[in-house]
């Protein structure tokens, strides 16, 4: 790649811009999240996409809680021993798609490693409500690796999700301090066992964390090797000043670089590439190709 123009780390460049929330549809979409005592990962994460997202009257419900077994390094997701486990969530879940009148649902969970089964039999009820509930939605779920315990990732695939979507987040060198409970081999693994088994596959990494264009490169050749269906870029934004600091502020050009190589050389069906890609965003419009 050509050197590309950079911006100084210490403010968001003129090309991260995110819509202001507000309005009738954003309101209403407020309003079936809150009455239905739902977490929305929108709000928990702190994505930057959430006024465009609601005034669209979608949002991606988060299950399980609002807090994670987990402390990634890079998620405002609360970290801490969590304090529920409501077996009505997947009914509310269900009932709050069918008001949305939703026709693509994007569904994630936090980390439950204190349970089990890591939460995966609420994962199948969830997506049996939502099914039966909404017969003409199709549904994406975002999922956690479940510490490599292939049984409740077959508990998830028995409910039949149109779209298996575990992101990988980052380049390999980097998961000790990005994802240090997760292991980058073990994502893969269930990636591809997805894929395998039949299911369309989705994942996506966060760019300007540290990784190298080198590093970058590998990474989307790992995923094109397992066939991977569909992929996300986005730029890393940084939640607190707890979390890992932006290491640069991506180029858009970049973005379109990466989304060339993957539609092109790496073969990917669908690339969603740019600094405010997060990974359900435009969910409704990349699913097209795979999901009718």
């Amino acid at each position: 790649m050509s050197q590309l123009e950079t911006a100084p780390l210490n403010r968001k460049p003129s090309w991260i811009r995110a819509k202001i929330p507000g309005g009738a549809v954003y309101q209403e979409t407020i309003n079936i999240v809150k009455e239905h005592k739902l977490h929305t990962v929108c709000e928990s994460a702190q994505c930057p996409n959430l006024g465009e997202c609601w005034s669209r009257k979608t949002a991606t419900i988060m299950i399980l809680g609002n807090i994670c077994t987990r402390s990634c390094g890079f998620c405002a997701v609360n970290t801490g021993k969590p304090t529920e486990l409501d077996m009505d969530e997947p009914r509310r879940v269900a009932e709050a798609i069918k008001i949305m009148g939703l026709k693509h649902a994007v569904i994630t969970s936090v980390a439950r490693d204190d349970l089990k089964d890591g939460g995966a039999l609420v994962w199948k009820m969830t997506i049996e409500e939502s099914r039966k509930a909404n017969p003409g939605t199709h549904l994406e779920v975002l999922i956690p690796d479940f510490k490599g315990k292939w049984e409740h990732l077959e508990t998830v695939l028995s409910a039949k999700p149109d779209i298996l979507n575990h992101n990988v987040e980052t380049v390999p060198r980097l998961h000790k301090v990005v994802r240090p409970q997760a292991k980058y081999e073990r994502s893969l693994e269930m990636l591809d066992r997805a894929k395998k088994a039949g299911f369309v596959t989705k994942s996506g990494l966060m760019l300007g964390i540290g990784e190298t264009e080198v590093e970058i490169e590998s990474t989307l050749r790992d995923l094109s090797e397992i066939k991977l269906d569909i992929l996300t870029l986005g730029q890393y934004l940084r939640p607190s000043e707890k979390h890992l600091a932006v290491q640069r502020w991506v180029h858009p050009d970049e973005f379109l670089h990466w989304k060339t190589v993957g539609l092109g050389e790496l073969g990917f069906g669908v690339v969603e590439s740019g600094p405010l890609v997060r990974s359900s965003y435009h969910a409704d419009e990349q699913s097209a190709k795979y999901v009718s």
